[in-house]
């Protein structure tokens, strides 16, 4: 099929053009909110060997998996039919917006909080990889040639690699202050201003006019520039969204947009500084404080637990779309320390998923199943690559028992990334693509990138293994 073949069949499946209210891309996944749960045929789209899976955890959403790239350019063939993505419904359609908030309830009440850090930041992730990327190449390049600094060349290189990273890091905080007014309903520009003024030495000079401020230990200060992170910055944005909306439906049309911005800002920021900020900043510390104690702990088997039972959880907690929870403790370790402790321990999961969908592989092979075959090798380079939806969605999962042996396998890699203290630069990309991004932790970035490497071949082993000996010929040839 084209992917204009394929976009008009999905349409067609989920109901036709008339069922569907909004269309959007999201890594692998082609998000679409329906109006009529009920003309939408799985079975039809599951016998498409374009689609990988599907998944369907809520009402009247449905997501079908297609494959990294594939997506993005399906989404672009969505918007071209006029089909609207979730943020164009919220405009000027108020059938749309019903269904979509109404799409939105989910059953569970503890998923649907965790989601919104995934909504936030699932569209900085470019940002994320490119910053996390060029860190870990000035580290490994600092390293690698110790005079770098006496080369004109090398060194304006050097510079142009720490200054993309930095470009996301030091403005975190506005990035996802901008992110979460969009997500929240509020104007995104006043979102990131908000964000923007977390970081800003005027806050420390508040904090020491009022008595907040720890001059011995800046760090320990109750206020202090920076504090509560992006914590603070989503909680006080959705503060500033409430604020902005009262004020606007009180505002007379002709003052609104002189107003109505100034009012939110300085009516929002006051309690932001000096309530929000250090009572998020204990959280924030507490979070850190905990992860760091598991992570990065002197007891080997402390870490070795923590490694393998976060490697191995990971799979069961993206599928029920509990993974982006942890979004909050990246961002947080990241804003804090520069580096994350938990992502390349997590990473592991993916690869115990490659090694077990190529077992599966085999035995399809033996026993002639050509379906489960192409779905698998149309799904493992991008599983070696860290994309893992492909193979839970279009073969681990469906399957059952493989989904569990996949992360039994891969906690083995985790508690090996744990205990050799593998850190990374960043969040987001897993799998080969990772390596240059392990390179923080207290090992030189060469040996941290090669213990990386060892963790994905010890969990593409383990997952391939454990899977070979539970998996049953006779299991894949039904499937």
């Amino acid at each position: 099929m084209t992917n204009q073949e394929l976009v008009n069949f999905i349409i067609e499946k989920l109901g036709g053009r008339d069922n569907i209210l909004s269309a959007k891309s999201c890594m692998t996944r082609l998000r679409i909110n329906v109006k009529d749960d009920s003309l939408f045929d799985p079975e039809a789209l599951k016998e498409n060997e374009e689609i990988m899976g599907i998944v369907k955890d809520r009402e009247n959403y449905i997501e079908v998996v297609i494959g990294p790239g594939k997506v993005r350019k399906c989404a672009d063939i969505c918007v071209e039919m006029g089909i609207p993505t979730e943020a164009g419904a919220n405009v000027g359609d108020w059938h749309a917006n019903k269904a979509s908030m109404k799409a939105g309830q989910k059953k569970s009440r503890v998923r649907d909080f965790l989601k919104i850090f995934g909504e936030i930041f699932v569209p900085l992730i470019p940002g994320v990889i490119a910053a996390g990327l060029c860190s870990g190449f000035a580290t490994l390049f600092a390293q690698l040639v110790p005079d770098y600094e006496s080369n004109q060349v090398w060194f304006i290189i050097h510079q142009i690699l720490t200054l993309i990273n930095q470009s996301f890091l030091a403005y975190l905080t506005a990035w996802a202050g901008y992110r979460a007014a969009e997500r929240f309903g509020g104007t995104p520009i006043l979102g990131g201003m908000l964000g923007m003024i977390t970081g800003l030495a005027n806050v420390d000079n508040i904090a020491m006019t009022i008595g907040l401020y720890n001059e011995a230990s800046p760090l320990d200060s109750i206020l202090r520039s920076g504090r509560g992170g992006v914590l603070a910055v989503i909680l006080g944005v959705f503060v500033m969204v409430k604020i902005e909306k009262w004020i606007r439906n009180r505002m007379p049309d002709s003052l609104d947009t002189v107003f109505t911005p100034l009012f939110t800002l300085f009516i929002t920021v006051i309690p932001y500084i000096l309530i929000i900020m250090p009572l998020t900043g204990y959280v924030s510390t507490a979070l850190v404080w905990i992860v760091q104690q598991l992570c990065m702990s002197e007891n080997v088997l402390v870490r070795i637990i923590s490694g393998y039972v976060s490697a191995a959880l990971f799979l069961p907690m993206v599928a029920m779309g509990m993974h982006h929870g942890l979004v909050a403790l990246y961002t947080v370790q990241l804003n804090a320390l520069g580096y994350v402790t938990l992502y390349p321990a997590l990473a592991m999961a993916g690869a115990g998923q490659v090694g077990a969908a190529i077992a599966i592989y085999r035995k399809a092979k033996s026993c002639q199943n050509t379906r489960i075959q192409n779905v698998i090798k149309g799904a493992l380079p991008a599983g070696f690559l860290g994309v893992g939806e492909p193979l839970i969605y279009g073969v681990t999962l469906p399957m059952g028992k493989p989904f569990i042996t996949a992360g039994l396998g891969a906690g083995f890699g985790g508690a090996f990334v744990m205990v050799t203290q593998v850190a990374a630069t960043t969040w987001g990309p897993s799998g080969l693509i990772a390596i240059f991004v392990m390179t923080a932790g207290p090992n030189s970035a060469v040996m941290t990138m090669i213990y990386y490497v060892l963790g994905l071949v010890i969990s593409y082993v383990m997952g391939f293994l454990i899977t070979n000996a539970v998996i049953k010929t006779e299991e894949v040839a039904d499937v």
